[in-house]
């Protein structure tokens, strides 16, 4: 079993006090804030990184199932925007949507999106969040000739 290590951390008022997250391997550190997360201030918050963790083992399980389905993907790429929301007294996330890409050789439309929608059920990101509706649009690239 492997396990993945971060943190997070937060000091003074909801408001105007500010936070930090870390990964455990050290390739992030970054502040966050009240304004940062709910509002339009430059900087990170915890939905972006839920986001690219999406976005980065759905790119990397769409590769795997073209792979096993016979298809060779030259690239596959994948954006997520996460929504966050008031929801009574708190916040909640309550959407993803998910765009994914893929330049795969000698496939179909129709085949890609199968394998797509496949991957959205079974990447095991989307597996820990499947609480959260997730909405994929997935569209292929014609490879160049």
């Amino acid at each position: 079993m492997t396990t993945r290590k971060a943190s997070g951390s937060w000091e003074g008022d909801l408001r105007k006090g500010k936070g930090k997250m870390a990964l455990g391997s050290g390739a992030f550190e970054g502040p966050f804030s009240f304004g940062t997360r709910f509002g339009d201030e430059k900087g990170t918050n915890p939905e972006e990184l839920i986001g690219a963790a999406l976005a980065g083992c759905f790119s990397m399980a769409l590769t795997a199932g073209l792979t096993k389905a016979g298809h060779k993907p030259n690239a596959v790429r994948c954006d997520a925007s996460v929504q966050i929301e008031k929801k009574g007294e708190g916040f909640a996330i309550t959407g993803i949507e998910l765009t994914a890409e893929g330049d795969v050789a000698s496939i179909e439309a129709e085949e890609f999106n199968r394998l797509a929608d496949e991957t959205k059920r079974t990447c095991p990101v989307s597996k820990a969040l499947a609480g959260t509706e997730i909405k994929l649009k997935a569209k292929l690239r014609q490879p160049a000739q």
